[in-house]
């Protein structure tokens, strides 16, 4: 496949193999055809050649190539199954285009501090397992590592203290920076203000600009409550202290989050297994 692309991404043989999809031509027509001189078109044809896209022969003195189509099927069926992979419905690039609207109108709200403030959101989502397995997803950082990211993303630092005053640190990568070479996605600051195991967490949560400083104030407030079977989760999330500068992080919340929330759902759902864990402090 390589060779096939390498070969057909010159301008030229690109025109002489659209002069052969028509009928073999010979050398010194081709060149014709193309505005070349032969040399130049046997050079070019040669290389088709090697790459398996022309076949040519001998027809007295002249040689006549001819488009062989079944490479350029196997090209063909290849770039189609690319196609379809990024078209697939509420895939990653679906939710890259969301997002980039949502940024696009979130930039034109935030005009001064304070633009966001007020904001809220609402999630609700219905979970597998009783609220003391719930629970520990959302205060052990082993397992809340697991979730609390949206897709494409990995925590690669936390920390959460289930406690009245304790500290939170989130920071999360790409999931496929391996080495951490990439640049930071975001990291965020926060301290828990109630805890009422498996029932209520609320907590304050602070996104920090490339600079440190302060994109807004997330004020989350989680609920739990058994259902015959598992558990409902609501969730409230509330902007303070927005920033101008905070409208790409706004614009992402509903997506991201939510996405974390489906994350954290499909993880109740299945058995547990042993993953490796990012550094992490409970």
């Amino acid at each position: 496949m390589d060779a096939i692309l390498t070969a057909l991404a010159d301008p030229a043989r690109w025109r002489l193999v659209g002069l052969l999809a028509e009928r073999p031509r010979p050398v010194g027509v081709l060149a014709q055809l193309a505005g070349a001189r032969q040399p130049q078109t046997t050079k070019h044809l040669q290389s088709l050649e090697r790459a398996g896209l022309v076949t040519s022969q001998r027809s007295g003195q002249r040689r006549v190539y001819a488009l062989r189509p079944g490479p350029l099927r196997e090209l063909a069926d290849a770039l189609t199954r690319l196609a379809d992979t990024a078209d697939q419905a509420g895939g990653s690039h679906e939710t890259y285009d969301r997002y980039g609207l949502n940024v696009h109108a979130e930039r034109l709200a935030a005009q001064a501090p304070g633009w966001a403030d007020g904001r809220s959101f609402t999630f609700h989502r219905s979970l597998a397992g009783r609220p003391e397995e719930v629970w520990r997803h959302l205060t052990e950082a082993d397992l809340l590592a697991r979730w609390w990211t949206p897709e494409d993303l990995r925590v690669s630092e936390l920390v959460f203290e289930a406690r009245p005053g304790g500290r939170i640190v989130h920071e999360y990568r790409d999931a496929e920076d391996a080495d951490g070479s990439d640049l930071v996605v975001g990291r965020a600051r926060g301290v828990v203000d109630d805890v009422r195991p498996h029932e209520r967490l609320a907590y304050r949560l602070s996104p920090e600009l490339p600079d440190g400083t302060r994109a807004f104030t997330a004020h989350l407030d989680l609920g739990l409550r058994p259902t015959g079977t598992g558990t409902d989760l609501d969730v409230h999330f509330r902007i303070t202290d927005s920033a101008v500068e905070s409208a790409d992080f706004v614009a992402g919340i509903e997506i991201g989050y939510g996405q974390s929330l489906d994350k954290l759902a499909a993880t109740l759902a299945t058995p547990r297994t042993t993953a490796d864990n990012p550094r992490s402090t409970t």
